[in-house]
């Protein structure tokens, strides 16, 4: 769906005293919600989803456990590219839908699909022809192998269903439509979790297919979420309804528009997978209990990145929107709103950790030395919660507006320089242990929030050109 009427972006007036302004305020904030609310729903869901194909996959045991555990973090690196094309996607639409040039929305969701098919039938390929080996690569003992390569293969091969799913949600968000992804969302992790039941144990006369069903039901249910958003988006009353499939053909200059904004967007992803990878390494270094707490405590902490990605959607669908109806003043107004929104939300729930820290790490293990110290670095947590949602939100209106390339470099910095010198430095050398390593996470968060805020609040980014 398009933004109602009521929720149309250019109606929003300057205000003239401060009834006004808080009657501006509740607009602004009416309509960042009505976008943000479905996608943290969708996020919540696909959450929920991972931990019941874990319980689902842990009854086979740790091998296959393993299994699935590698295959992410392959995966996470394929998703890295997959979600540049969907940035570069969002940003196009968004901001061809401001400007009332449906007919440009409509070919940048063509081109985009065109691109995420492309690059997910590249991938599958690599995928199918090298799965031993790039299995091996990550260390996958002879005893994993078994599942993993199975499981590898019904996954990563149709990376191609994954690859669309992502841009043709996106395409829907960057045209103010965050409900259909969400519901198609929630009707396939629901058909994921029967599908596994049924596919990785068996029912009636059928046998079970053990860990490869499991990779089979992941690859279904994201295949009919891409049929769904294709129907729909033929039948929609959105802006971008059309039929992808008519006239298909590449548009090298919109392919490299969409590459220019959405390329450095994917390349930030993969810098923070790989400085994850470095500074994981190092906390294990620290020793088993610290992991461990460390792990609990990056779990916690994601719950609180669920409604900060809402309103970071919100942010880039909004500053792309108003950008191309010409109103820069209220694509700020709208990403500031979203963030102080975010905010709110995502230090309420930093205050509820500071609290009960401990008690919630307790769910997740037994050692009271585990979840006490998951307890004292929850209570970091909170106060560097504010410049978590500035670093999240401000960093997807600027990539709404189009500049990408900013908070790639600041990523690379941050990660490299802040997140792994600071963990060795303050974790290792100084022996402060896993709080050495959450004070450095901090001071990685702080200094990138507040410099993406001040480029942002300079405005550079109203000018930027993302069509040639």
């Amino acid at each position: 769906m398009p933004i109602e009427k009521d929720l149309d972006v250019e109606n929003i007036e300057e205000p003239q005293n401060n009834h006004q302004k808080f009657n501006e305020f509740k607009r602004i904030a009416r309509i960042i919600l009505i976008l943000a609310i479905p996608v943290i729903i969708e996020s919540i869901s696909q959450t929920l989803m991972g931990i019941a194909d874990m319980y689902f996959v842990g009854k086979l045991g740790p091998e296959a456990i393993a299994s699935v555990g590698i295959t992410n973090t392959v995966m996470n690196v394929y998703i890295s590219f997959f979600i540049a094309v969907g940035i570069g996607t969002t940003a196009i639409v968004a901001r061809s839908v401001g400007a009332k040039k449906h007919d440009v929305a409509k070919k940048a969701l063509q081109q985009s699909v065109t691109l995420a098919v492309i690059i997910g039938l590249i991938i599958g390929v690599l995928n199918f022809l090298f799965s031993r080996n790039i299995l091996l690569l990550l260390g996958a003992e002879t005893e994993v192998m078994r599942y993993a390569v199975p499981y590898f293969r019904a996954v990563a091969v149709p990376a191609v269903f994954l690859s669309m799913m992502i841009t043709l949600s996106s395409a829907y968000r960057g045209a103010g439509d965050t409900k259909t992804p969400m519901k198609i969302a929630l009707m396939a992790n629901i058909i994921n979790i029967v599908l596994d039941y049924v596919l990785i144990f068996g029912v009636l006369n059928f046998t079970g297919l053990g860990i490869v069903g499991a990779g089979i039901a992941t690859t279904l249910s994201r295949t009919i979420s891409t049929v769904f958003l294709i129907v729909k988006i033929t039948k929609s009353n959105s802006p971008i309804k059309s039929n992808i499939f008519r006239n298909w053909h590449i548009d090298k200059k919109m392919f490299k528009s969409i590459l220019n904004i959405g390329m450095p967007a994917g390349f930030e992803k993969l810098f923070m997978r790989a400085g994850q990878l470095v500074y994981v390494s190092l906390i294990i270094k620290i020793g088993t209990d610290a992991f461990a707490a460390h792990s609990i405590g990056g779990t916690i902490e994601s719950i609180a990145y669920l409604p900060g990605l809402g309103f970071a959607v919100a942010a880039s669908t909004l500053v792309g929107q108003n950008l191309g109806a010409k109103e820069p003043k209220n694509a700020m107004k709208f990403a500031l709103v979203a963030y102080a929104l975010g905010a709110i939300v995502m230090t309420s729930m930093g205050i509820v950790t500071f609290f009960f820290g401990a008690k919630i790490a307790s769910f997740f293990v037994l050692d009271p030395a585990i979840f006490e110290l998951v307890g004292r670095i929850m209570k970091i947590k909170v106060f560097f919660e504010p410049f978590t949602a500035m670093t999240l939100i401000i960093t997807a209106a600027l990539q709404g507006a189009g500049d990408t390339k900013f908070p790639m470099f600041l990523t690379f910095a941050g990660i490299w320089i802040f997140r792994v010198l600071g963990i060795y430095i303050l974790g290792i050398r100084l022996q402060y242990g896993l709080i050495g390593v959450w004070v450095a996470i901090a001071i990685d968060i702080t200094v990138r929030g507040s410099i993406l805020m001040l480029r942002f609040l300079k405005g550079k980014w109203k000018n930027i050109e993302i069509l040639d």
